[in-house]
């Protein structure tokens, strides 16, 4: 008697292969790469961003003429750590208007020195934030500004202090 091998019908399927089911995932590859691609299309642009530069303050005739009228005095020098433990020098002083007009804005150019009398590092910075109120005829005003980088070469003397920079407060 002759065995019969054991039918095989192809309607019927196998059974389902254990772990990830294939096409779930081939559709959720497919939604990435179109959404890594939209994104490059739409949002990404080759075209770098131009950088507006910091407007300066006006130093004309009428401001250099002024300038003279504003004293600097009491300076400090001192170092402190940030909020990322990096170290910070400040240079705290004294601003005075000794002229007859009200000052809304006052910008200085500060330098560092090295022991040959170079300069290490020069940086003109607003002393005052805009908001501030006006600095009146025969009044001062205490400015902290701090500096995150300066050479290891400086000569440890307070830097130079010039103005180079006002803004008159307007007339009422």
């Amino acid at each position: 008697m002759a065995t019969q091998a054991p039918r095989t019908s192809f309607a019927t399927r196998p059974p389902p292969a254990e772990g990830f089911p294939r096409r779930p995932a081939f559709i959720l590859a497919a939604v990435a790469v179109l959404a890594v691609a939209a994104y490059f299309v739409f949002f990404h642009s080759t075209e770098p961003v131009p950088v507006k530069p910091a407007a300066h303050l006006p130093f004309g005739p009428e401001e250099q003429a002024y300038a003279a009228k504003i004293q600097f005095g009491n300076f400090a020098m001192s170092r402190a750590e940030n909020f990322l433990n990096q170290e910070v020098t400040i240079l705290s002083g004294d601003a005075v208007n000794t002229g007859d007009l009200a000052l809304r804005g006052i910008e200085v150019t500060i330098e560092f020195q090295n022991d040959m009398q170079q300069i290490i590092l020069r940086e003109t910075r607003p002393l005052f934030a805009t908001s501030a109120p006006p600095l009146e005829p025969g009044k001062s005003a205490h400015f902290d500004i701090s500096f995150d980088h300066v050479p290891p070469s400086w000569n440890m003397q307070t830097p130079s202090v010039r103005v180079s920079g006002l803004r008159f407060a307007k007339a009422k």
